[in-house]
């Protein structure tokens, strides 16, 4: 009882918190309070990759309120996300609204031998990540559904999936939006120090899919030999036959359905083998530039992964749509691409204010200052990069029990924790993944998640008089174990200083101190 009284004061606190709106807006306030000041005393420091000494400016200068209220627009559609995250939505918006999504994760589902179904499922919400919500409408109650047909309890089918989804959320085996969403807020905070930073969207993806994998190897004997033993004296007294968005023989394809994924499937081989081709064609190579050496050479083609992401979701999705009847014509591929730019109208808003502070923050120049004496002072305590690493681990776990929204959080944190770190010489990309590994491992215990009451509601569909407390100690295992996971991955990836995508540097961009 008195672990759920917690819990219900961290809902209580978490639910009073105002919307990241508003704490974006209190952010800015406090940033002109603190950019006058600063500039009133002179604050200044050296930077030390160029040597140019770095001055505070007040954001109450005549230059700077001019340039807020002239370059609003600009300053608006510069964010880097914001490009990112549009483009990527028009294609999923069409994969997910055609029933591309929702078939593709029945049918995985339904094609998971019986033996492997708990790491199986869990592996199916793992590569779920790109279909947001429709990972928990879709695949959690089918996963419940499949539990209960063999012979186990549903309520471990909605544990295994709700973790794999959100509590193995940084542990991505195929990058997609949120990959390029992190590191294109990761690449602004960089260019505070370093103005010709550029970043590769991928720059996390050899970290995130080991950890999805380690998660893996984590979550199968938790669910069986943890998890499910508490569920066998739990009875079930509900049947979820009406389950949120699925039928009553989900996974059960159609010929129409079958047909669709077929053509989708080639439809993502020809995609592929086009993007190759642009990379190793003699005599035609785009996405290459040979003018440039290293990393510089396949730059073109990284950034180029955004416009392959939407091709990919809107040509699959147009094909299987075409061939289940919810695309009749070309016009119901512009519904869904407006309805699903629709559905990121919060995040848009959200951006805006997020654009404003992440601007104003680079115009003060107190990101860079702080980032040149916070990195002054944590030099002379000559740490490893492990004993930097954790505690950002430690503090964006403690914040995600509190906030959703990563990006919004990183947002706020990025601007002073990855400068301070890169003049350590810890590369952002290592930076970013060792944030992502906190920000996710209270997901699944923290009533203030998004979709936490939806999970909720789907277990009680099973047992009626499931509550929060009962949701919270049944996910409570999974946290535990994926939190003591991800630090020590991130730990021992720090300390042995390997690179975290392709394409980043090692950990440690400038040598062991």
């Amino acid at each position: 009882m008195a672990r759920v009284r917690v819990l219900d004061r961290v809902e209580r606190l978490g639910n009073a918190l105002p919307d990241p709106v508003v704490i974006f807006l209190w952010l800015i306030a406090a940033l002109i309070v603190a950019s006058a000041v600063a500039a009133g005393f002179g604050v200044s420091a050296v930077n030390p990759l160029s040597g140019e000494r770095v001055a505070a400016e007040s954001l109450l200068s005549e230059a700077n309120v001019r340039r807020l209220l002239v370059e609003m627009p600009q300053t608006f559609v510069r964010f880097p996300p914001l490009g990112l995250v549009i483009v990527v939505m028009l294609g999923a918006a069409v994969a997910e609204r055609s029933g591309l999504l929702a078939a593709l994760i029945g049918r995985l589902v339904r094609a998971a031998p019986r033996a492997l179904l708990t790491p199986a499922t869990f592996l199916i919400g793992l590569l779920s990540h790109h279909a947001s919500d429709a990972a928990y409408i879709v695949l959690i109650p089918l996963a419940a559904i499949v539990y209960r047909e063999a012979g186990r309890h549903p309520v471990l089918g909605v544990a295994v999936a709700y973790a794999g989804i959100s509590g193995a959320f940084a542990g991505n085996l195929l990058p997609g939006q949120f990959d390029a969403l992190m590191l294109g807020i990761t690449q602004s905070a960089a260019q505070l120090v370093e103005p010709a930073h550029i970043l590769n969207p991928l720059g996390n993806w050899w970290f995130t899919a080991t950890l999805g994998l380690l998660l893996l190897c984590v979550a199968w004997p938790v669910a069986e030999r943890w998890v499910e033993p508490r569920l066998a004296t739990l009875a079930v007294n509900g049947e979820a036959l009406a389950t949120i968005g699925v039928e009553a023989k989900p996974g059960v394809l159609s010929d129409a359905q079958r047909r669709g994924l077929r053509r989708a499937g080639v439809v993502a081989v020809l995609i592929v083998a086009l993007f190759a081709a642009l990379v190793v064609s003699p005599g035609y190579q785009p996405l290459i530039d040979h003018a440039a050496e290293g990393y510089g050479r396949e730059a073109p083609f990284y950034r180029a992964l955004i416009a392959g992401f939407l091709l990919l979701f809107l040509l699959c999705g147009w094909a299987y749509g075409r061939a289940v009847g919810s695309i009749k014509n070309h016009r119901d591929v512009v519904r869904m691409m407006v309805d699903g730019l629709r559905d990121i109208a919060p995040y848009l808003v959200i951006a805006f204010v997020a654009a404003h502070f992440v601007a104003m923050f680079a115009w003060s120049n107190l990101g860079p200052i702080l980032a040149i004496h916070g990195a002054q002072w944590l030099r002379g305590f000559n740490l490893s990069p492990v004993a930097m690493l954790v505690p950002l681990l430690l503090v964006s776990s403690v914040f995600d029990l509190l906030i959703g929204s990563a990006s919004a959080k990183w947002t706020a944190m990025a601007p002073i924790v990855v400068p301070m770190l890169m003049l350590l010489g810890i590369s952002p990309e290592m930076t970013t993944a060792s944030y992502r590994v906190g920000d996710s491992i209270f997901n699944i215990v923290t009533p203030v998640a998004t979709n936490f009451v939806l999970v909720l509601v789907m277990c009680q569909r099973w047992v009626r008089d499931f509550g929060v407390g009962s949701l919270i100690a049944l996910m409570l295992p999974f946290s535990v174990s994926f939190g003591i996971a991800g630090l020590l991955l991130v730990a021992l990836w720090a300390a042995l200083g390997l690179p975290v995508g392709p394409g980043a540097p090692a950990t440690w961009i400038s040598g062991t101190p």
